[in-house]
């Protein structure tokens, strides 16, 4: 049995989060190895509400903030030429990734 390994990708920006998993994808088809993804799962919303007068007069408006977390999720096979080029992937500030073994 081949170990797997799983990449999880979060961030604030859905375009760069696609064009990582784009990235992923073309190590992928150039090593040869097996890839199932990138699955997309749910957004988490961050919402903040805060009043818009800040000091207490006038009436009760609020304004609504929100942050929006967008997640994917890639399996390929462990492969260390594969593993070695997705280290060198050049990462934006607003994405996180996580790779593990399995």
């Amino acid at each position: 049995m081949t170990q797997k390994a799983r990449i999880k990708l979060s961030g604030t920006n859905p375009s760069r989060l696609e064009e990582l998993c784009g990235q992923i994808k073309k190590i992928a088809e150039r090593t040869g190895i097996r890839i199932a993804g990138p699955i997309q799962l749910p957004t988490k919303r961050l919402v903040v509400p805060c009043r818009k007068s800040p000091d207490g007069e006038g009436t009760a408006t609020w304004e609504h903030w929100e942050m929006r977390v967008h997640k994917r999720i890639i399996d390929i096979d462990a492969d260390e030429r594969a593993l070695r080029q997705l280290m060198r992937i050049q990462v934006p500030k607003d994405v996180s990734i996580e790779i593990a073994l399995k």
